[in-house]
């Protein structure tokens, strides 16, 4: 069955797998805010720890009037998930918020304010407070955030938070929606092929908590992220979209992620990747030779 929103102005989607003790507290974060014209898709991807019943008993209000809409799917990983939402919605924005962070109150009118202007561009983003195991900690400088063409603050790591991103759906929807195959660094990969033709918008206030530290987070249960880092890198050597000096950094950045990789490999002798990276290295190399 095909389910359908009633045309909000934003489709929220949360994706989740085996994360009910955090889910109440993302799915409140959404129902609170003070812009109302959303409808919410929640996305289980496959939960064994009784999300399904559980969700039902809690907002069945909410689920009756189509606030929000649940889809259960087997486990495909959370691209698969939020694209499920992403390709019934019919709302001109969407908003992603993962299922261990929140929402603060303001989030989506601070957003909609900037999303109504004329010029408004495909993507806004925002700050955000990180609590790491229960503690505040203040983000490196490498991890500021920022607005405009942001295509080389892209490339050394993700800058832009999914839980903190508001994108026009049709825009989305035709660039792919997030990368299936990507394990992790899915939105590392999304943000590139976005930054790489596009301006961004930003709002420099924290609109969000990211929560981290836990186990189940997917950064902690997979090494050598900077393989799939150098997957997404390599596929913008021959973009016409981006400028000499965009090029030149990519180049540095792919260049530097493998020599990193290929040490790694040789030290723990885990040649599975090796000599797929050693042939991006190559073309990264003969690119800078042009």
């Amino acid at each position: 069955m095909v389910l359908r929103d009633l045309s909000p102005t934003v489709s929220v989607i949360i994706p989740t797998y085996n994360r009910k003790p955090t889910l109440k507290r993302a799915i409140d974060s959404v129902l609170k805010q003070s812009f109302q014209d959303f409808a919410l898709w929640i996305v289980d991807d496959g939960s064994q720890d009784g999300t399904e019943d559980w969700l039902f008993q809690a907002y069945p209000e909410a689920l009756a009037t189509k606030k929000i809409f649940y889809i259960w799917q087997a486990q495909r990983g959370v691209s698969a998930a939020r694209n499920r939402a992403l390709y019934q919605v019919s709302s001109p924005w969407v908003a992603f918020l993962d299922s261990d962070d929140e929402w603060l109150p303001q989030k989506l009118s601070a957003q909609m304010a900037l999303a109504q202007a004329p010029d408004a561009p495909p993507l806004i983003h925002s700050d955000e407070i990180w609590i790491r195991n229960g503690v505040r900690v203040n983000p490196m400088k490498k991890h500021q955030k920022q607005g405009g063409r942001i295509f080389r603050q892209c490339l050394p790591l993700c800058c832009i938070s999914p839980s903190t991103a508001l994108i026009r759906t049709q825009f989305l929807q035709e660039l792919g929606g997030f990368n299936e195959t990507f394990p992790v660094c899915e939105d590392y990969e999304l943000w590139l092929k976005i930054c790489s033709g596009h301006s961004v918008g930003y709002i420099d206030q924290p609109l969000i908590i990211k929560y981290g530290g836990h186990s189940d987070q997917l950064s902690r249960q997979l090494k050598a992220m900077d393989y799939w880092r150098v997957k997404a890198l390599i596929n913008h050597l021959k973009n016409p979209d981006l400028s000499p000096e965009e090029h030149q950094e990519l180049r540095h950045t792919l260049l530097y992620k493998c020599e990193i990789l290929l040490k790694g490999y040789i030290k723990h002798n885990n040649l599975q990747d090796y000599q797929e990276v050693l042939s991006w290295r190559d073309q990264a190399n003969q690119r800078a030779s042009f």
